[in-house]
């Protein structure tokens, strides 16, 4: 199973800083001289564990100590899938990978070796240098490597000047064989963020100002003088997306070009230069914002920009097709565009939501020529029903929603005339008449319950659609009597409570 490895576009404080500094760090040996000569070497221990939770049992059982090289079956191989700062490698120096390298620069690939090591210790050694000075070199070594596994290390932030071009290779070490390095990788440092905030503008929607919807919002993102601006990268929320990278299996990095999200990424036209969105906002009306920052070849980020502006009302109009729709009829709603929006794009489907009915549900209707749609439902809920409405447009614009409710009181009227609502009556033996009359139709039965604890009656009605009960009280003081209606189709409506004191 594939992890992500999040990597914050470098130099910017309001991203997660990159995650891989650690998995090195943790564990980086010392530095020492060889021969007297400008050469830097690092020696690593094992990867720490929160590194190698993919590789498994095989990475623990090279972690030993080192046995003859004559050990080695088959000849070493340069290390090959080789990355930088989970980048592919760069092969043409002309075209060099551009990275952040202000805590030095993660490089990292699969030893050259087969399982049959005989248990010698396999190691990567890495080595990197000025492509304007070949003899300055660092040699960093990851010792404890995994045959078939990416065995990363840090080339140290010392070896590395802001804006210097850089080669490094690989080549893999069992005891005191080594393999031939693999062909150099071309490495362009870029520790500076772009110093600018980007220029927003919009040909179509002002800023800070209200502003007739209907029409996607054309931006036109501009680098603000900084030279080396490779894209954009642009949210409506203020948090943006984190540039990533999934480690695949065997530790290999399975980059892509961030520009390849067009929903949150745009390349620039040119080094330096702008480019333009055309986007339709999150919400068909209100206040909307537009967040932005410019990115540099290696995905340093720059402070954001924002462009504010507000947006006036899309939604479309439902009408019922009489006043006081009844409860459990179907019903026609006739559903109209906003005019000024139908001008400008003609609205091509609605989305309907119903909420409180028995089986609430979202689904799409499609629009007439002229913009107009008609649904029918059929009201149900006991208590309230809302219908929510959106408009769609054939150039994609969603408008605000349009809402339309009503209530309904499914409750069945109780009345006595020996025992009156809320007041006193009768007596301890006394008989009186109950008669359950219904406030919607298609009613067939009604079930009653005396003082919360007698088992339930179900009594049908009759031809005048009411039902009448006798009873008789055996205590005197306050009671209380539960009824509720049952529809045809056997629908439960809402219960009423009759209070009453028997004297």
């Amino acid at each position: 199973m594939a992890r992500l490895i999040k990597s914050c576009a470098p130099g910017d404080d309001t991203q997660i800083r990159c995650a891989r500094r650690s998995h090195i760090r943790a564990h980086q040996g010392t530095l020492r001289a060889i021969n007297g000569r400008n050469h830097l070497t690092m020696s690593f221990g094992a990867r720490p564990r929160a590194v190698l939770a993919s590789l498994g049992a095989v990475a623990m059982a090279l972690a030993g100590a080192a046995t003859p090289a004559n050990a080695v079956d088959g000849t070493l191989t340069p290390p090959t899938h080789l990355f930088n700062e989970y980048r592919h490698c760069a092969t043409d120096a002309q075209q060099p990978s551009y990275r952040w390298a202000r805590e030095g620069l993660l490089v990292e690939g699969i030893p050259g070796v087969t399982e049959a090591t005989g248990g010698a210790r396999v190691s990567v050694r890495y080595q990197v240098w000025p492509v304007a000075d070949p003899s300055k070199i660092t040699t960093v070594t990851r010792d404890h490597a995994s045959p078939g596994f990416e065995a990363p290390a840090t080339l140290p932030a010392s070896a590395f000047v802001d804006g210097q071009s850089y080669a490094w290779q690989a080549r893999t070490v069992v005891g005191d064989a080594v393999s031939d390095w693999s062909a150099p990788c071309y490495v362009t440092v870029d520790n500076s963020r772009p110093a600018n905030a980007p220029s927003i503008t919009s040909s179509n929607y002002e800023a800070e100002t209200w502003n007739e919807g209907g029409e996607p919002v054309e931006f036109t993102l501009g680098a603000n003088g900084v030279d080396d601006v490779e894209g954009f990268e642009f949210s409506w929320q203020q948090t943006l997306p984190v540039i990533g990278t999934s480690i695949g299996d065997h530790g290999i990095p399975q980059p892509v070009d961030p520009y390849a999200d067009t929903k949150y990424f745009k390349r620039a036209n040119a080094l330096g230069g702008s480019t333009t969105l055309s986007l339709v906002p999150p919400t068909g009306s209100g206040p909307m914002t537009l967040w932005v920052r410019s990115l540099d070849r290696a995905y340093n980020g720059s402070g954001i920009a924002r462009y504010d502006f507000q947006v006036n009302s899309t939604a479309p109009t439902i009408s019922p097709a009489v006043p006081e729709p009844e409860f459990g009829q179907l019903t026609e709603f006739t559903l109209s565009p906003d005019p000024e929006l139908q001008a400008k794009s003609p609205v091509v489907s609605y989305s309907v939501k119903t909420i409180g009915s028995q089986e609430d549900r979202t689904f799409d209707v499609t629009a007439r020529p002229d913009g107009t749609a008609t649904v029918e439902l059929t009201l149900d809920d006991l208590y309230s029903e809302h219908l929510q409405v959106r408009s769609r447009s054939g150039n994609g614009w969603v408008s605000d929603a349009a809402w339309w409710g009503i209530s309904f009181d499914t409750t069945p009227d109780v009345s006595s005339v020996t025992y009156p609502e809320n007041r006193s009556g009768g007596g301890i033996g006394v008989p009186g008449t109950f008669t359950f009359t219904p406030k919607v139709k298609d009613v067939v039965s009604f079930t009653y319950s005396f003082n919360n604890g007698d088992p339930e009656v179900t009594v049908p009605v009759g031809t005048d659609h009411t039902a009448s009960i006798d009873w008789s009280p055996a205590t005197d003081g306050w009671h209380d009597l539960t009824v509720y209606a049952t529809t045809r189709s056997g629908l439960q409506l809402a219960p009423y409570d009759y209070f009453f004191t028997v004297n």
